[in-house]
């Protein structure tokens, strides 16, 4: 069997690989929202409430990408879907891989920041590292079994760029490691130019793969 094999339609399309992915990713997710409790409620009794939606970056990526993998699962794409339905769910796909890449790095990188300025590395550290870097990895996978257009991959990158734009206008940004504060300016930059790169890697993994040339249905 060769090692290709292991990233195939096949093999990830295989219920015995969604089932535990959305047995990870569901609970993940919630968990995900929970975690950011704290932040969440201070932006709600503090900060105007449209801005609320942009603070859990990193579970509404999960959200995201689990939605449209199980869309995937549940209803292949076949012709004649209905136009809106087809525009709703290649936006939902294009935010899931945009996000998942973004955030997955961004979360991995901003910890090993604070590390290299002195924060420690506890077994949250180690288990937020891991899972955030498996969620840009399984974005990247997933990207050619999408569907998603450059229309819906445009609208995810208008989005990503808006809420890194209102996370470090004022100050809605995920907590930094106390050891990064002086260093917001360098955050925010990287975070920005991440986004970019995060477009650019999804739009690679979308159309560039051989069984990604497959025509979007009509």
């Amino acid at each position: 069997m060769e090692l290709r094999w292991y990233w195939s339609r096949a093999f990830l399309m295989h219920p015995a690989i969604l089932w535990p992915m959305m047995i990870i990713y569901l609970p993940g997710t919630v968990y995900g929202y929970y975690w950011y409790q704290d932040q969440l409620v201070k932006t709600w009794n503090e900060h105007p409430h449209w801005q609320i939606v942009f603070v859990p970056d990193s579970p509404t990526a999960s959200l995201w990408f689990a939605l449209g993998v199980l869309w995937l699962w549940v209803s292949p794409y076949r012709q004649g879907a209905n136009r809106w339905i087809r525009g709703l769910r290649g936006v939902i796909e294009a935010l899931g891989v945009v996000t998942s890449v973004k955030y997955g790095i961004w979360a991995t990188a901003i910890i090993l920041a604070g590390y290299s300025q002195g924060t420690p590395l506890d077994w949250a550290s180690w288990m937020l590292m891991i899972g955030h870097t498996a969620m840009a990895i399984c974005a990247l996978l997933y990207a050619r079994f999408f569907r998603f257009g450059l229309a819906a991959l445009a609208g995810a990158a208008v989005w990503t760029f808006l809420n890194d734009a209102v996370d470090y206008t004022f100050g809605v940004y995920p907590y930094l490691p106390e050891e990064l504060d002086p260093h917001l300016t360098a955050v925010c930059v990287f975070t920005v130019a991440l986004t970019a790169l995060s477009v650019l890697a999804a739009w690679a993994a979308r159309f560039l793969p051989a069984d990604a040339k497959t025509p979007i249905p009509s």
